[in-house]
């Protein structure tokens, strides 16, 4: 590029960081998304049981019994409180409880004798996600205990099949570690969309765009000058988060190279600041800009595999995510943080995104060109 062009778009890039630095909503929206955003939805509603209250009511005060309650320990249960029949309710009801177990009396007689014992487990269903997995979690402990007991020794008896679980890149099955990341990821795409539209709109309602249009500057500048500026506050804003919060607060490891996974997101960000100025030529005002983020937010989001895996979605949906920088930009960031695969496994979508930015970058300009040449 000439030199007067790169100028024109280093300065008219440094308006908009002093624009965003004038808007204090702005910028607690960026250091909320970055910040408690990502710590709460990694460790807030884990799909796996963490921490459940649960109370046992051992009316048998057997040898059985005894080994039934000593099974329950963190961190998938807090350790049981033993309670009376006539707290149940009251416990129950007053939410300190998500499961309470009743072992009646005689159970470990009808056990041993071959009788039908049973047990009562009391769930509070209010607690969905806690209630329908630790459900099966009690009902098989309850099982693997009275099953061990009654062969008066852990089983020896070896499998047909032996099946040898290893987990790899997240040995210890620890979903924050992964949430965070992933929220990361997704609010990269996120939050450059919103900013980069919100700078235009805000222009066009205070009326400085006018301004501009009698300055000696192209839209082609004009428009450059908003993708660098935005995506740069983006990146930054995103790689204290990975630094502070992902790595130092939580200590969640990352595998692979943090420079090359901020490329991809350059990449991205070029993207989806196009797409979202071609959004901003369209909304006329910013209720009728949040509308059409809804409408393309959450689309992006959910159907981009970075909160369900795309092999479980329709192959049309998954067909036509082909053209959307997000869904190259989670696969990429995944396999980058995740796994720590290098340049030679994550090119496809590195191209894949570099063209995807082009094309939108074009649309989005000759659309820009047109409203500017409107308002002239």
């Amino acid at each position: 590029m000439p030199a007067p062009m790169l100028s024109n778009i280093y300065r008219l890039g440094v308006k908009e960081l002093w624009s965003l630095w004038r808007d204090p909503i702005m910028l607690v929206l960026i250091v909320f998304t970055f910040t408690v955003s990502v710590y709460t939805s990694a460790n807030s509603t884990p799909e796996t049981l963490h921490n459940a209250a649960i109370a046992i009511v051992d009316e048998d005060e057997s040898p059985l019994s005894l080994r039934i309650v000593s099974a329950f320990y963190p961190p998938q249960f807090v350790p049981p409180r033993m309670i009376s029949p006539q707290e149940v309710d009251p416990g129950m009801d007053a939410g300190d409880f998500t499961f309470v177990l009743h072992i009646p009396h005689g159970f470990q007689r009808d056990v041993l004798a071959g009788r039908g014992a049973e047990v009562q487990l009391n769930t509070d269903a209010t607690r969905m996600s806690q209630a329908f997995t630790g459900s099966g979690y009690i009902q098989q402990i309850v099982n693997g205990e009275v099953n061990e007991f009654v062969n008066r020794m852990r089983t020896n008896t070896v499998p047909q099949v032996d099946l040898a679980i290893r987990a790899r890149f997240n040995p210890t099955l620890n979903r924050s570690w992964f949430g965070a990341l992933a929220q990361i990821i997704n609010q990269i795409a996120m939050l450059s969309i919103i900013l980069t539209g919100a700078a235009l709109i805000r222009e066009r309602e205070h009326g400085t765009i006018e301004h501009l249009l009698v300055m000696p500057v192209t839209p082609f500048e004009i428009m450059m000058s908003k993708v660098w500026s935005m995506a740069l506050v983006v990146l930054l804003a995103s790689a204290l988060s990975i630094n502070l919060v992902v790595q130092a607060l939580m200590h969640v490891p990352i595998a692979g190279s943090l420079p090359l996974f901020f490329t991809g997101a350059a990449l991205v960000l070029f993207s989806t600041t196009s797409m979202d100025i071609f959004l901003a030529t369209i909304a006329r005002n910013m209720p009728q800009f949040g509308m059409l983020m809804i409408l393309v937010l959450l689309p992006l989001q959910m159907l981009s595999g970075g909160s369900t895996p795309r092999e479980s979605m329709p192959q049309l949906v998954q067909d036509v995510m082909l053209v959307a920088p997000t869904t190259h930009f989670v696969k990429l960031g995944q396999a980058i943080l995740f796994r720590g695969a290098g340049l030679d496994v994550v090119w496809p979508e590195f191209a894949a995104t570099i063209a995807i930015g082009v094309a939108f970058f074009l649309i989005a300009l000759a659309r820009f060109r047109s409203t500017i040449s409107s308002m002239a």
